[in-house]
């Protein structure tokens, strides 16, 4: 196991992590991303913002394809990849670029609670970095909270931490 190390090791404060309550709207959002790349020193490149309610739980996560997919027109239908490669009559580009000044603006005031994805996973500081490692993969997930005493969030853990420590202690072994 990766030298032992436990989440806590690995982990990020839950208060130097971007974090909104659930009531704000995808613009509002949406200026949270951008000034925590520009400002944060400790959270590099958030690509998921915490959802809190009134009593500071956590109650979902954000990521910018959320966001993107709450901007989207309703009426638009998904494009697979077999119609990507094909030559189409109809570019739903085009039609989403024409709707984006007045659709997706109107869409930007409909609360994150909407489209943020609920948080039903957890890990403890204790808990082994391959049992985050094992959640993440199996759930497609890009971080998890932590908690203490199953109860209080305490931090993060990110894909990128697990990530290079696995590899770290795989590459080390050579």
């Amino acid at each position: 196991m990766a030298g032992g190390k436990v989440v806590k090791d690995l982990m990020v404060d839950v208060f130097d992590f971007p974090h909104i309550p659930y009531w704000f709207s995808i613009r509002q959002a949406m200026g949270i991303i951008r000034k925590s790349v520009i400002e944060s020193t400790k959270c590099v490149r958030p690509i998921v913002i915490l959802v809190f309610d009134e009593k500071y739980n956590l109650v979902g996560t954000l990521t910018r394809i959320n966001i993107l997919k709450g901007l989207e027109p309703k009426f638009l239908k998904p494009v697979t990849k077999a119609e990507v490669h094909e030559e189409s009559e109809v570019d739903l580009s085009v039609i989403w670029d024409n709707l984006f000044s007045t659709e997706s603006k109107k869409l930007a005031e409909k609360p994150v609670s909407e489209v943020m994805v609920p948080a039903k996973l957890f890990v403890e500081q204790d808990d082994p970095i391959t049992k985050a490692a094992y959640l993440m993969l199996h759930n497609d997930l890009v971080l998890l909270p932590v908690l203490e005493n199953k109860k209080k969030l305490v931090g993060v853990v990110r894909m990128i931490e697990v990530f290079d420590e696995l590899s770290n202690a795989i590459l080390s072994e050579q």
